[in-house]
């Protein structure tokens, strides 16, 4: 797990080994002791005197590590500290995430951009799941798997781009072996959404995924101001959150002609 929090509590006195040793071999019983109550001053006393030779004081938890590299993996302790309240059953996850870690390499989201865009989409949607159901969505063609497809219009294409049967057997939407090729198929065919990401976008990359517009915008894209300080370090400047102005209503039932329609306009 990465650390991103940097709170200074205190201070931490490390004695040189050597010097402590030095004192310690060969000595008395007696001069053992006057050597641990020495040591033992020096700590009490590091907080509010200069340090004596050879004593030197760190303060805690300021160590950090490096942000992930292009080519990282992305963990549970990643998504849990990216996304704590959006992240669904640990065992799932875990087990889910080797096959939506290959679709991302294979869908080219492999900068911190585009790895912010697509899991604030993939935490909201279905909290990392790969066989998550629409919660009381009884359509044949509801919500299902990572990216929550829907639609006859998307379950089809869907489908034939992967050369599986989705209007026949829907269900694979939610599979561990399909869940994660449909997320890539939705975000970098039916929609092309990494420009949107490079362009730090997220109120197009909210319409391109497909729901009624209002306060969920803000909501993921907050996720995604998270998701990029965690993989960064900071926040950038420019971050859009509002959805283009032929996109600002619902736009959960566009096909890809339909969507290419309005952002053109």
């Amino acid at each position: 797990m990465r650390v991103r929090s940097h709170a200074r509590t205190g201070a931490t006195t490390l004695v040189a080994f050597g010097m402590v040793a030095a004192g310690l071999v060969g000595a008395s019983s007696a001069h053992a002791a006057s050597v641990e109550t020495t040591v033992s001053s020096l700590n009490a006393g590091a907080e509010t005197s200069p340090e004596p030779e050879g004593v030197m004081t760190l303060p805690e938890n300021t160590m950090t590590e490096d942000p992930p590299s292009a080519d990282e993996d992305i963990t549970l302790e990643d998504v849990q500290a990216m996304f704590p309240d959006k992240v669904g059953d640990p065992d799932i996850v875990a087990e889910g995430l080797p096959s939506l870690n290959q679709a991302m390499q294979d869908a080219d989201i492999t900068t911190p951009e585009r790895k912010a865009a697509f899991l604030a989409t993939i935490a909201h949607e279905s909290l990392f799941e790969y066989n998550i159901r629409e919660q009381g969505d009884t359509r044949p063609y509801g919500g299902r798997g990572y990216i929550q497809l829907t639609g006859d219009f998307n379950y089809g294409p869907a489908g034939e781009y992967l050369g599986i049967d989705l209007l026949g057997n829907p269900d694979l939407a939610m599979s561990l072996e399909w869940s994660a090729p449909i997320a890539r198929w939705y975000w970098t065919v039916a929609r092309d959404i990494n420009p949107m990401a490079d362009q730090l976008d997220m109120g197009a990359v909210n319409a391109a995924i497909g729901y009624p517009a209002g306060e969920e915008d803000n909501r993921r894209c907050a996720s995604f101001e998270s998701a990029l300080e965690y993989l960064t370090g900071s926040v950038p400047p420019g971050i859009n959150c509002t959805r283009p102005a032929g996109l600002a209503g619902d736009t959960r039932d566009l096909t890809r002609e339909q969507w290419e329609d309005r952002i053109s306009d």
